[in-house]
């Protein structure tokens, strides 16, 4: 069986957009990388539902934005939308929400996140934005700093992770793209939360410290959409006291493994879930084989874990036991320029 992982990158130095690259399942080994789309920086990707429609960042040279892409039977894709907001930096992440058919994008360098109403040819139009306002104790922590949005698993709210004022907010979402804000969820002062992920049972959250290289696990009110800290775990060994910084957080269907990844110690760490999701325990911590290991993600059967580095330009191919979670290295230094984003279709 082969596989379609789409990547999203910087185009600062040899990357000149979104590439697909294909895991072959049969011979456990990833394929070339290739052009499907010229584009600016597109660092965050998200497909439709449909799945021949994929958002991304994007980067031109009168600001930044969003783009939307068709794709073609050649498997290239045609850009059909792109919104530019003047002299604005590019947002950091994209997320699509089908139910309601809104696209959600978040502004690490201008601290506000964004919906985008779109139609039924995937074109996109501004619904709403909300700027978030405050500071904390780190010295990356001088603003807002908007990084991750997304639905909470009974998709009655989307959920910001804002770095710099160390602020989960959950704000109710309208079927137009409306956003209300509905509970505010608050880390300990330096946290920097990054990403976060669901447990499947909907009452668990596993939130990234960027700057304290730490989990925290949060429980869900579903009712109020609002967090409460239950545990923090840190990514990293003790003896590890050079630079880290925590960057992407995935979990399993079967809601028992959580990985995560650091970026300086370059590795990948496996945690262990207990049977209510309420307790993670780090049982291993390997070398992700590369430079900057900014995103992750597991293959639809959850037997491989495909990881990109931003910094040495390369893929790594790991395959997961199912039954203990721990990963064992299969292939390394597969070309890939710049990669920040692995979005497997």
């Amino acid at each position: 069986m082969k596989e379609i992982i789409y990547l999203g990158t910087y185009t600062k130095g040899n990357s000149e957009g979104i590439y697909e690259i294909v895991l072959n399942t049969e011979t456990k080994r990833l394929e070339e990388a290739k052009l499907v789309a010229k584009i600016g920086n597109p660092t965050y990707l998200a497909l439709s539902s449909e799945k021949d429609i994929l958002y991304a960042v994007s980067k031109t040279e009168k600001g930044g934005g969003i783009a939307a892409f068709k794709k073609n039977s050649d498997t290239t894709f045609e850009k059909i939308s792109e919104l530019i907001e003047e002299n604005a930096a590019p947002p950091c992440y994209v997320a699509y929400d089908a139910d309601r058919s809104l696209v959600y994008t978040t502004s690490y360098h201008d601290g506000f996140v964004s919906v985008y109403k779109t139609d039924s040819k995937g074109s996109l139009t501004l619904t709403d934005v909300k700027q978030h306002d405050g500071s904390s104790v780190h010295e990356n922590q001088e603003k807002a700093h908007a990084h991750y949005m997304n639905l909470t698993p009974d998709r009655n709210y989307v959920v910001a992770c804002d770095l710099g004022t160390d602020k989960v907010y959950t704000y109710k979402v309208s079927e137009d793209g409306k956003l209300d804000l509905a509970a505010t969820y608050t880390a300990d002062p330096g946290t920097g939360p990054r990403h976060l992920v669901f447990h499947p049972n909907g009452k668990f959250a596993y939130l990234v410290g960027e700057l304290t290289s730490e989990i925290v696990v949060l429980a869900y009110n579903a009712a109020e959409g609002s967090f409460k800290t239950v545990q923090t775990v840190s990514s990293i060994p003790d003896t590890h006291t050079t630079f880290n910084s925590g960057s992407a957080v995935r979990v399993t269907e079967d809601g028992r493994f959580l990985y995560s990844s650091n970026r300086g110690h370059n590795s990948i760490a496996v945690y262990a879930i207990n049977a209510y999701g309420d307790s993670i325990e780090r049982i291993q911590l390997i070398a992700s084989e590369g430079d900057t290991p900014r995103d992750f993600a597991l293959d639809p059967t959850e037997q491989f874990l495909v990881v990109g580095h931003q910094s040495s330009d390369k893929l790594t191919l790991f395959e997961r036991n199912a039954e203990t979670g721990l990963l064992s290295l299969l292939q390394k230094d597969v070309y890939a320029p710049e990669c920040v984003c692995v979005t497997f279709e």
